[in-house]
């Protein structure tokens, strides 16, 4: 029974508190949406998600060996 009870433990903490998705506080989906290779680290070692989240950094730990709290992409404004 313990066992089990770990195993759900660890699943509703990789799930995150927002399920599969997650939330970016202050910033549009899209400024977050950075490709691997272009992430600029934003957070520190095991730094959380609520922690990198509010220093205005995405979080986004499904990709291995790239940085998991990272800058947001600069929205442009468009003038004419």
């Amino acid at each position: 029974m313990e066992t089990r009870a770990l195993w759900l433990m660890l699943l509703v903490l990789l799930a995150g508190p927002s399920g599969l998705a997650s939330e970016y506080v202050g910033l549009s989906p899209s400024q977050c949406m950075v490709p691997a290779k272009e992430r600029v680290d934003c957070g520190y070692p095991r730094v959380t998600e609520e922690q990198c989240n509010n220093r205005g950094c995405c979080f986004d730990s499904s990709i291995p060996n790239v940085p998991w709290c990272f800058k947001p992409l600069q929205e442009t404004e468009c003038t004419f």
